[in-house]
């Protein structure tokens, strides 16, 4: 119970402080709190076009944040997620826009889900295997890799995968395309939400399920934990780093089934730009739970879209600020806290035992 007091506390305080934080902030801004975030909750959870809106912005979130609470179980720190989510919809985009027209769609949606996840999977697998072969630090390579593939994915347009005059592919079949949740709930009616929130879902129940009941599974945890440890019971501490950064990369690389599947229906450049990196926000919000991480993407996908309103009143860049002081806050809380937790346990241990009090029973 104080574990899970510790991990609600550490986000629940990032939450309030960057709610302070944003209401000075109002304030010189000369603004009043109480309009700003009435307008911010107006604009995303008070119409259902907000709420598809902010379920749109959440998908990428929360699969970023699963790609990185992923890698974070395996001791490993992947902020290559943008890279490989915008490899993943370039591959997942090409995929499904040069297949025969005769393909029917239950076969072709699936292969652009796995053209995109096989693409993201091999653009983590390759830090991984760096990172178990020669030593090099995922963080560097993941970071490097990124700019990597922004300009490969922008020299692929140029050199002749983009419509002419234009930024994006060419359009994805019809039987490739994931239906928009405002065809068949009304109140959701124009909003880019699609059915690819069941993507999110699939994942969350996933990644639980292989953290607690696979073989696999324990030996990634084991790794994060206790490398020494792993390597005594017989776990390859190489192959499990391997494994976790492939892992992540085509968790990361799903999210082109909201942007590019259900939403553009082509690869634009620098669509879903950031999401990559917010993920890591997700992810220490979410404190590695499916649960968490699920509600910090609305969270900050609420932030980011509610941010397109409030900026008729005070500067967009609140949303930045409050988002940036979220992941400082989560660090530093949840650090103190788990040593106060730890503090407090050994101190039960080592306390000795009192006798009852007069009255009390033994």
């Amino acid at each position: 119970m104080r574990d899970l007091a510790a991990r609600i506390l550490g986000p629940a305080y990032a939450l309030a402080i960057a709610v302070l934080i944003g209401n000075l902030l109002i304030l010189l801004n000369e603004q009043s709190p109480a309009d700003v975030w009435g307008l911010l909750l107006a604009s995303t959870w008070g119409s259902g076009y907000g709420i598809g809106q902010v379920l749109f912005k959440a998908v990428p979130l929360a699969l970023a944040g699963f790609s990185v609470a992923l890698a974070f179980r395996a001791g490993l720190f992947n902020v290559g997620a943008e890279g490989q989510m915008q490899l993943g919809a370039l591959a997942c985009a090409v995929a499904a826009a040069y297949l025969p027209a005769s393909v029917p769609g239950f076969l072709a949606l699936p292969w652009a889900i796995a053209a995109a996840v096989a693409a993201g999977a091999a653009l983590g697998a390759l830090p991984g295997w760096l990172r178990a072969r020669f030593g090099a630090h995922e963080v560097i390579t993941t970071i490097m890799l990124n700019f990597v593939v922004a300009g490969v994915c922008g020299y692929a347009l140029s050199a002749g995968l983009a419509e002419p005059e234009s930024l994006h592919t060419k359009a994805i079949l019809p039987q490739t395309q994931i239906p928009r949740l405002g065809a068949w709930i009304s109140a959701l009616h124009g909003s880019a939400a699609s059915w690819a929130i069941l993507i999110v879902a699939a994942v969350a129940l996933a990644y639980r399920w292989f953290f607690a009941r696979t073989r696999l599974g324990l030996e990634l945890r084991a790794v994060g934990l206790s490398e020494t440890a792993a390597e005594a019971t017989g776990v390859s501490v190489s192959r499990a780093r391997v494994l976790a950064m492939t892992l992540a990369g085509g968790v990361a690389a799903l999210s082109a089934t909201s942007t590019v599947l259900g939403y553009k229906h082509a690869y634009e450049l620098g669509f879903g730009a950031g999401a990559g990196f917010m993920g890591i926000a997700v992810a220490l919000l979410g404190q590695g739970h499916p649960a968490g991480i699920v509600v910090a993407s609305l969270v900050l996908g609420t932030l980011s879209q509610g941010g397109l309103a409030i900026n008729a009143l005070v500067p967009k860049d609140l949303v930045d600020v409050m988002q940036a002081t979220i992941i400082l806050v989560v660090v530093a809380s949840s650090s103190v806290l788990h040593d106060r937790v730890r503090a407090l346990r050994a101190a039960r241990r080592s306390s000795p035992s009192l006798p009852p009090k007069p009255g009390e029973v033994s």
